[in-house]
Parts: structure tokens; sequence; C-alpha cells
């Protein structure tokens, strides 16, 4: 299920490309890129055949067990690209009968990697702090898996704050300028996810919800009063997920004559 991909500009060079073929418990294959050793670059090696951590060295994090999967924040350099190419698996999953569509993915996923590890060590514009949330399968004392045979969806939670007239997420009010400066500076934050997916053979399993739920339990221990997505409207199994989650449409600012097309929808904590 796709539930929102956003794509974000990020300049990147690009050296030689390096492809491995990583098999899935379904006959499925993930295509991965190494990432290339320019001078410019300031990555770590990635490291395709490493294996998952074990429960215990992933002690003190939150997170969510449902049914053979576990929720939980990314650590490993290796969950973040997994991250970014179920992204980009995602981004073009309507358009994979398009010729060089592999090359696409590969040049989507490294962007998407470069951004979502700076997203997540730093503030960036509106956005006060970023994690990203991957699923992965359950720890099998009898199997070791590798970490890309192991994650299989992946969302960001950030914590933002509103811009003076700002209303909602991306709709700003003039009237209200005045009014937002005289409120407690705590009431200017939401919480806000993006860039939910899961992989094909994973779907149906109750994974995105729960990495919802996985959500609202972050966004609640930081003390935020609304939880936010953007949704396409025309991605009706996106709506009625959020919709049992608890998230209902802000009908003040989804209109079906925006721009992006896209609804507002909300949860309150």
């Amino acid at each position: 299920m796709i539930l929102g991909v956003v794509e974000e500009d990020f300049p990147v060079s690009y050296c030689r490309w390096k492809t491995l073929e990583v098999q899935c418990g379904n006959d499925q294959s993930i295509r991965q890129l190494a990432v290339s050793k320019g001078d410019n670059s300031k990555l770590p090696e990635l490291i395709f055949n490493r294996l998952q951590l074990s429960d215990q060295e992933y002690c003190g994090l939150l997170r969510r067990n449902f049914g053979n999967f576990v929720a939980r924040e990314a650590v490993l350099d290796e969950e973040y690209w997994v991250a970014a190419w179920l992204r980009a698996e995602a981004h073009w999953e309507s358009l994979s009968y398009m010729r060089h569509v592999d090359s696409y993915k590969r040049k989507y996923a490294e962007q998407e990697f470069y951004a979502l590890k700076r997203r997540c060590c730093r503030q960036e514009g509106k956005s006060l702090k970023c994690c990203c949330f991957v699923a992965v399968k359950k720890e099998d004392k009898n199997v070791r898996r590798t970490v890309l045979n192991s994650v299989v969806g992946t969302m960001d939670l950030s914590i933002r704050q509103f811009v003076q007239g700002e209303t909602y997420p991306g709709e700003v009010n003039r009237l209200s300028a005045v009014l937002a400066s005289q409120e407690p500076f705590d009431a200017h934050k939401y919480a806000y996810i993006a860039n939910v997916c899961v992989s094909k053979y994973a779907r149906r399993q109750k994974i995105a919800s729960n990495m919802v739920y996985l959500a609202t339990d972050m966004a609640t221990s930081e003390c935020m009063k609304q939880l936010f997505v953007h949704v396409n409207v025309d991605n009706k199994p996106a709506q009625e997920l959020y919709k049992k989650t608890g998230f209902k449409i802000v009908s003040a600012a989804s209109t079906p004559l925006s721009k992006d097309q896209r609804l507002l929808m909300c949860m309150e904590l």
C-alpha cells in the first residue's frame, strides 16, 4: 500500500553505479545501489550483507510489536537505505512500464537517502525534529536476516512549528498572524507524518497502521496535541486507513480545487 511519498529536490553528485541483488523470501528481489566512494562523499560505506541487530541491541528505543513485525526508529545506515529504496519503489510503482525505470529508481533512492539522513540529523525549515520509522521482521533465534531482507515498511515523523499566519500545515490565514503571536509557544507545534510505504510482498498485514500508531505514541511523548498527514484525493485506500486509525479530514484546509490535489487529515492527540 502506498500511503504517501513526498518528493524533495536535493543536489547530489553521481559517479559509478554498482548494483546488488538481494533475494527476499517470496522470490522478489530488491535492487540496491552501493553509494560511490567519491572524494566528495561523506557517507560511511554501506554494507549490504550486514546482519540485522538483535532486539537487545535496540534496547531503549520506542517500538511497537505486532504480528511477525516490529515498528521502531531506524538506527543503521543500511536501514535508512532500504527506507529510501522502498520510497523509490513506491514512487515509480505506477510507472514500472517506463524504459530505464530501474535507473530512475536508483537515482531517486540515492537522493532520498541523502535527504533522509539530512532531515534526521538537523533542523530544517519548520521542522524541529525528524525521525525515520521502519517496520522490520521480528527476530528469529534460528535465522539471522540481513538488514535488506528485514525492513518491510517505512514512515517519517516530524515535529514542526507553525509560522505566523499558518493555521494548518501548508495553509496561511493572514488574519490569524496577530493571534498566533499571543499563544503559548507549544501551541505553535504539531506532528506530521509522511513517506508512508510498505514493500509489495508485505502488504495487507497491518504494517502501515501500526507504524501510524507508533507515530501517535511518539507524538504524544513529545507533548504534541495534533498529528497531521496529507493524502492524495484519489488515494481512497490511504484515506480509509487513516480514518480507521483516528484521522479526520480538515475541511477548512482541504478543497477539491487545491493545486496539489491533496487532502489534509488530522488526529487530535
